[in-house]
């Protein structure tokens, strides 16, 4: 078991990865608070539903966070915390997925309700960053729900979690990817409605882009990250005991 860990920390690879992973993370982070500076300063800051057109800040804020940021981190779980037992990293994979998933509803009820509740309430479901966005957050339901039956739950067959795993994997960072245009759509909407003389890039102009460029550096990184096979998890001897076990 020693033997395993030291082999884990010496090796080139995995000092690669932990100072991609730390990069990684710092990006996220920054990501968040550009954004949080930029609702902040320039837009108005947060607001409830007396302020419906404050309210809507929520929505990018939110979804930078949940269906971004925590998403990222969720698909990044079995990777960045390799030392993990693999019973525990899958419940950690679900519990972000389930903060990530309800911090998108209430960025979908800030959005609405942004709409609606104003005194000349605006059409809902008409951009393509409206259509693109709910199709990710579709997507990422339905990733929740057939990950959770197949992998989390008890009863299904190994046969059948190995097969079903490329098609999670691959529809999970689909929808991650997805997410991100959505964003990146969403955020050039905002800012042709709301920054005054965009075309001459203000400050404001400057830190909506720079979001922009946070989020695209910050997917490619987790994209990079959980597709590189020289960073892939290798089982821990706990988890050849568990499986054996499980199919006993």
């Amino acid at each position: 078991m020693q033997y395993f860990y030291d082999k884990m920390d010496t090796d080139p690879a995995m000092a690669n990865f932990k100072v991609l992973f730390v990069l990684t993370q710092l990006i996220g982070l920054t990501m968040i608070v550009l954004m949080g500076c930029w609702i902040g300063v320039h837009m108005g800051g947060l607001a409830g539903t007396s302020n419906p057109s404050i309210e809507f800040n929520w929505h990018p804020l939110l979804m930078t966070i949940g269906l971004i940021f925590l998403y990222g981190n969720a698909i990044l779980v079995y990777r960045g915390f390799r030392s993990l037992r693999k019973k525990t990293l899958k419940l950690c994979h679900a519990a972000v997925h389930v903060v990530a998933f309800v911090l998108t509803v209430l960025a979908l009820v800030a959005v609405f309700d942004s709409h609606n509740l104003r005194s000349e309430p605006i059409p809902n479901m008409y951009s393509l960053h409206s259509w693109l966005g709910l199709a990710a957050v579709i997507m990422f339901c339905l990733q929740y729900v057939a990950g959770f039956a197949a992998f989390l739950a008890p009863g299904a067959k190994q046969s059948v979690r190995a097969a079903l795993l490329p098609i999670h994997v691959y529809f999970g960072l689909f929808g991650f990817i997805l997410a991100i245009a959505a964003a990146l759509m969403g955020i050039t909407e905002k800012a042709i409605f709301s920054v005054k003389d965009y075309s001459n890039l203000p400050s404001s102009g400057v830190m909506v882009n720079l979001c922009g460029v946070l989020y695209v550096i910050f997917g490619a990184l987790v994209v990079y990250l959980v597709t590189n096979p020289n960073y892939k998890r290798k089982p821990l001897p706990e988890d050849t005991v568990l499986l054996t076990s499980a199919n006993d």
